[in-house]
């Protein structure tokens, strides 16, 4: 079955690697090889290149959201600013915000010193406001860069400007941020797990994980297979949305499905209607989020939410499919870019995303049990990840990290609500929040910021 565009087009051996054969004792086993595992690893090895690292894969290298996402490499957590500023202070959000942007550039450097070909574009980011009731949120995003500094090279953009880039229909100006590239996701994570084996890592797929289990006086931290026990050091669970399905710890995360159609590549005269040269990302400011990149071989992916979450956090390889919101997506596209009425679409795949309680992704590593990790993205980990990474490594081989003040390091987010509270809540908002793009839109108001279900979706 056909997971995704980008890893069908990895240009990578799919041979599956080995599952685990027997138990084994390592220095470090980490529960996924997606971006987050796969980053650590190898800030790991770069650090310390005689440790002895393992990654246990319940399927294959990027199966997960690491194969299936956006293609936004970009320096936004779901945290807003002024929210960041709330829950820190000011000089913190900044930092955090600067760490972000750092790891956008750290990532591109990798892929030079890795020789990977992830198909960089660095074109940046449109925030694009379609439509009158998009105009206060567009000007709002600016104004919270601003308020810490952070807004020199960040522009807010006249409906021609936006138009001398891309000619979105009913684009009324948009918020460009240059801190973002377009990548080819499957070409990165299958680089970069060639490259951890390359520096010592060993991987092995279709290895799932059954119980993760803590140190004890007298034992070390181990996981469980079905096919041996690996001992170790340090465990570090790194598989996002899939955390919600390991023992007890279903509330730790909300699994969100977010979905994606790519077309058929686009004639030359119809680009040159469309304009887009520079690769930048887009989106506009909807609540029920929407997210599009132009690929280097001429298509258009656009993906969004709206995918119902399904009771008691259940992932299944079916839920990556669901006629009304592709179809839905579809739709979609052509109100941005009415000249592709009559284009085809190749593709249509979905995956889940790990959504904390409080939106703040976590990097921690407990030093009494030895079980650390890193998950929460929200849809945002490409760019997050490699962070993790650092941080994870920083703590396992030095105890500390110089990130230690940034608000994800440490930071674990009070656990969701039992069922059936948790899906009650999270259909609510789905509902709500479609209902709310649908009449801004129609009316052409701004949203109030007063409704439950805004409030409870402030972040």
């Amino acid at each position: 079955m056909t997971i995704s565009h980008w890893l069908d087009t990895a240009e990578d051996d799919p041979t599956p690697r080995e599952p685990l054969d027997g138990s084994r004792d390592v220095d470090v086993v980490i529960v996924g090889a997606g971006f987050t595992g796969l980053w650590t690893a190898r800030e790991v090895l770069r650090r310390d290149p005689s440790r002895s690292v393992l990654l246990c894969e319940a399927n294959t290298a990027g199966f997960g959201a690491s194969g299936r996402n956006g293609a936004w490499l970009s320096a936004g957590i779901a945290v807003s600013p002024p929210e960041l500023v709330r829950r820190t202070s000011p000089a913190i959000a900044r930092d955090t915000i600067l760490a972000m942007r750092d790891t956008v550039d750290a990532v591109i450097d990798a892929c030079h010193t890795d020789g990977i070909d992830a198909q960089v574009r660095t074109g940046g980011m449109l925030r694009i406001a379609r439509g009158p009731q998009e105009l206060p949120a567009m000007r709002a995003g600016y104004d919270e860069f601003a308020a810490l500094d952070l807004a020199d090279d960040i522009h807010l953009l006249s409906a021609p400007e936006t138009a001398d880039r891309v000619r979105v229909h009913g684009a009324l100006g948009a918020l460009y941020d240059p801190h973002a590239t377009a990548v080819h996701p499957g070409r990165l994570v299958r680089g970069l797990a060639r490259a951890v084996e390359t520096a010592g890592a060993t991987i092995v797929e279709h290895t799932p994980v059954t119980q993760v289990l803590p140190a004890s006086p007298g034992s070390r931290a181990r996981v469980v297979t079905p096919t041996g026990q690996v001992t170790a050091d340090a465990v570090i669970v790194a598989c996002e949305a899939w955390v919600s399905q390991l023992p007890d710890r279903r509330r730790d995360v909300l699994p969100l499905y977010s979905l994606i159609v790519l077309t058929e590549p686009i004639e030359d005269e119809v680009w040159e209607q469309i304009g887009w040269e520079g690769h930048e990302l887009l989106s506009s400011h909807r609540y029920t989020v929407d997210y599009l990149s132009r690929t280097v071989d001429g298509r258009v992916l656009f993906g969004g939410r709206g995918a119902p979450y399904h009771f008691g956090s259940r992932i299944d390889p079916s839920y990556d499919q669901h006629r009304v919101t592709h179809d839905l997506l579809r739709d979609q596209l052509r109100t941005w870019f009415p000249a592709l009425a009559g284009v085809g679409f190749a593709s249509a795949w979905g995956g889940p995303l790990a959504m904390p309680r409080d939106w703040m992704p976590t990097f921690h590593l407990d030093p009494a049990t030895r079980i650390g990790g890193a998950y929460g993205y929200t849809g945002q980990g490409v760019g997050t990840s490699n962070l993790a990474g650092r941080v994870l490594a920083d703590l396992i081989i030095d105890g500390s990290t110089p990130f230690q003040d940034l608000p994800m390091v440490g930071h674990r987010a009070r656990r969701w609500e039992p069922e059936p509270l948790r899906w009650l809540g999270a259909r609510y908002l789905q509902r709500s929040l479609a209902r709310l793009d649908a009449r801004t839109a129609r009316t052409g108001t701004p949203a109030s910021s007063r409704s439950l279900a805004e409030r409870l979706l402030r972040h």
